[in-house]
């Protein structure tokens, strides 16, 4: 599938990524598809990781994924992620399992922009990962 026109946008003058993400994404789109946020539970409604943000993490992707595949879209269409975990001690967690899809996912290290916030807790008290994305579709 060839994805939007997708287009990362570097500065020198801006500070650097801390991590995996871009400091901005150009995009001439058709069709954006806008992902809800998604958590560890998997298709059959089972937590994923009960206390593992990194279990968590890969399984909210593989559901964003499945996600974009209904709606014609990949990982490579997706600009934007917001992402929530909850509390500081769950940071490394969403970093770990990131970092073992990521390359999977970006194998060109050509990240959609995030935004990471940390909050107090989600819907559910064993939920400590809720991801959300944009995709752009030519």
């Amino acid at each position: 599938m060839v994805g939007a026109d997708r287009t990362v946008i570097t500065s020198s003058q801006a500070p650097q990524p801390l991590g995996a993400y871009s400091l901005g994404i150009s995009v001439r789109a058709g069709k954006l598809v806008y992902v809800a946020g998604q958590v560890g539970v998997d298709s059959n409604d089972n937590l994923v990781g009960k206390g593992d943000a990194a279990a968590q993490t890969r399984q909210a992707l593989e559901n964003i994924g499945h996600v974009l595949a209904a709606a014609g879209a990949g990982f490579s269409d997706v600009v934007e992620f917001t992402t929530y975990v909850v509390g500081r001690s769950s940071v490394q967690g969403y970093l770990d399992g990131r970092g073992e899809v990521y390359p999977t996912i970006y194998p060109d290290g050509e990240f959609p922009t995030n935004t990471l916030l940390v909050v107090a807790g989600l819907v559910n008290e064993d939920l400590l990962v809720e991801i959300k994305a944009v995709a752009a579709l030519p």
